[in-house]
């Protein structure tokens, strides 16, 4: 009986201190000169390009510095054999990434920026968490829920990656039957148990899960990042992205 009082706050206060990032991004963003160029927004919602920088330690206020450890230590979910989860569950970085699979810059970073981080994940240093925010409406929705049932059979980011491959990189593409049980033969996943796997309804109540908490913090795009304490918006180049990783590991640039 008291677990759901406790998750319900802990809902509460990941919302919170969520929006609260984002603001924290925007005054940080509007303090620096960009090192990037931010391309236009999609027009279906999803947009590339603008990293919220971590303020100079010195002028982190004692809310910052605690907003920052809650989202080191408490806000990744680290769960062991989590099929959504690349890497070390005690990887000094988390990186979570909220995307949909018709989002166009989800598919450029998935195909181009995820695959260069590899040598991050293999020697320890970081561990990506994907989350869903399904924004294209049922496609998307239904895109999420196959690629969960992939994960059953443990290969989740291998069907994602086929699946972005698959797609074209503009608009918001329709993903019909045929091109995900070709790529689930194509892996060698077990057609029947994945075709039971894509009606069970736990798996679309996880990606709507998924996107009511991130919606519920403020983020409205794909692909958006929480990257160790630092929020990053967009699909940028992966040298940003390892640099940031750097940093947030401690490490030498």
């Amino acid at each position: 009986m008291s677990s759901a009082p406790a998750r319900t706050y802990k809902f509460v206060i990941v919302a919170m201190v969520a929006v609260i990032v984002v603001l924290i991004g925007i005054i940080a963003q509007l303090q620096r000169t960009p090192s990037t160029t931010a391309e236009p927004a999609d027009p279906g919602g999803s947009a590339p390009a603008a990293v919220v920088s971590d303020a100079p330690a010195s002028a982190k206020t004692d809310e910052q510095v605690k907003l920052e450890q809650f989202l080191v230590d408490e806000f990744p979910r680290r769960q062991e054999g989590d099929p959504l989860a690349l890497g070390e569950v005690d990887a000094p970085v988390v990186l979570t990434e909220w995307a949909d699979y018709r989002c166009p810059f989800c598919s450029v970073w998935a195909e181009e920026t995820l695959p260069g981080l590899q040598p991050l994940i293999d020697d320890g240093t970081l561990r990506v968490e994907f989350r869903d925010l399904a924004i294209f409406g049922d496609e998307s929705i239904r895109a999420a829920t196959a690629a969960r049932a992939a994960g059953v059979q443990g290969h989740y980011f291998e069907f994602a990656h086929e699946l972005f491959v698959a797609l074209p990189n503009e608009g918001h593409p329709d993903i019909p039957d045929e091109l995900v049980f070709g790529i689930v033969e194509q892996l060698g996943l077990d057609l029947e148990q994945f075709k039971t796997d894509w009606a069970d309804p736990a798996h679309q109540e996880a990606v709507l899960a998924d996107s009511q908490e991130a919606q519920s913090m403020g983020i409205s795009s794909t692909p958006s990042f929480v990257i160790g304490s630092q929020f990053v918006a967009g699909a940028l180049p992966i040298e940003e992205f390892q640099e940031i990783i750097r940093q947030q590991a401690g490490l030498a640039g």
